[in-house]
């Protein structure tokens, strides 16, 4: 028969007796809280030695009770030891700073510092995702090619009308505006010029990026942020189950394989928008169209469009599962992750953006 916890205290002590698990605790855990609410007991000496079995429940209870840091003395089994140790290294066991109005030197050193944090995770994330990647590439049976399919039916196919449909009206909207100042200077020829670089080269993979990283990448990190409160992650790692290689690789994998498309998709619907309003503004068919735009428009292009479609893929799929990791178990912090994987994504799309045109300046741009 099992015996209640319960809690003696002695001058700098705590001894701790009885059945610590979730099924004893419940009938007197408010008590147990009240008694446990002392902030000075993390510098008392605690003995758990008369303790008949400690849970990972009254692991967390401790934790909290000791201020998230160990005691000054502890006498204690190594399976109760390692009990602790695994709630302790939990990412949601150590509270995060609470927000507080300081100095502006302050508010920069603390942005630094979450900036550093971040950093930090992301490369962590890369690192494990080439080593999965590796493993799997030894182990294809281990690959799940399931989750892979699934993710690039959700941020792949699902995606083509909206892709289609933003695509088609910047074409619309550019090959108009430019119609009005070429028109006016003769050089009417020049719109399939404007239209196939712009389109083909920046506007279509930057506004795809946008788009799936407002859909798609912010899907991904609710979803692993819901599995992070639901337990589904630790359920996984009990399990002896490698949560990046089921959760992280397919997400990562398949956005990274989806978004090239993604972007030819959306090129061809603003080339399409351009050439309607181009045969609205300038009365150039079609045909005349499609025979000048190889010309005027070189391969290249083409190439430097679908690679940044990869790169782009790649980093709205890898921030949105670092920012879903992060996820603590309240919804507090999932919409505040949530909203953090999409600025974060579309910022580091620019700038990927912006070092693509400085490297690829000299590259498929026709001289006239």
């Amino acid at each position: 028969m099992s015996v209640p916890p319960g809690l003696r205290f002695a001058p700098g002590q705590v001894v701790m007796t009885g059945t610590w698990t979730l099924a004893e605790m419940l009938p007197q855990l408010p008590e147990l809280r009240r008694q446990l609410a002392d902030g000075t007991l993390a510098d008392r000496r605690w003995d758990l030695s008369s303790v008949a079995r400690l849970d990972s429940a009254a692991a967390v209870l401790l934790w909290g009770a000791w201020g998230e840091r160990w005691p000054a003395g502890l006498v204690i089994s190594d399976t109760q030891r390692r009990t602790l140790e695994r709630v302790a290294a939990l990412p949601f066991a150590a509270g995060r700073p609470v927000a507080r109005k300081g100095r502006p030197v302050e508010k920069i050193g603390l942005l630094a510092l979450a900036f550093v944090d971040n950093l930090r995770g992301l490369v962590s994330l890369y690192g494990q995702f080439l080593l999965d990647l590796a493993y799997v590439l030894r182990h294809p049976s281990e690959m799940p090619w399931k989750e892979f399919s699934a993710n690039v039916f959700k941020a792949g196919a699902l995606a083509l009308p909206v892709t289609a449909l933003v695509g088609f009206l910047i074409g619309v909207t550019i090959s108009y505006l430019s119609a009005l100042q070429l028109r006016s200077v003769g050089a009417d020829i020049y719109i399939i010029n404007i239209l196939g670089v712009s389109i083909i080269r920046e506007l279509g993979p930057v506004l795809v990026a946008v788009l799936v990283a407002g859909r798609s990448g912010s899907a991904m990190t609710a979803q692993i942020g819901v599995m992070r409160v639901t337990e589904e992650i630790d359920a996984l790692t009990a399990m002896g189950i490698s949560r990046t290689i089921r959760v992280v690789l397919p997400k990562i994998l398949g956005l990274t394989a989806a978004m090239p498309l993604l972007v030819l998709w959306a090129s061809a619907a603003g080339l399409f928008g351009g050439m309607v309003a181009a045969l609205v503004q300038l009365d150039i068919p079609f045909h005349f169209f499609f025979q000048n735009l190889q010309r005027a428009v070189p391969v290249a292009n083409l190439v430097i469009g679908l690679g940044k479609g990869l790169v782009f893929g790649f980093v709205v799929a890898w921030v949105a599962c670092h920012f879903g990791l992060r996820v603590q178990p309240n919804t507090e912090s999932l919409s505040a992750n949530t909203t953090s994987s999409v600025v974060t994504a579309i910022t580091l799309v620019i700038l990927i953006d912006a070092v693509f045109a400085i490297m690829t300046r000299s590259i498929g741009v026709p001289e006239l």
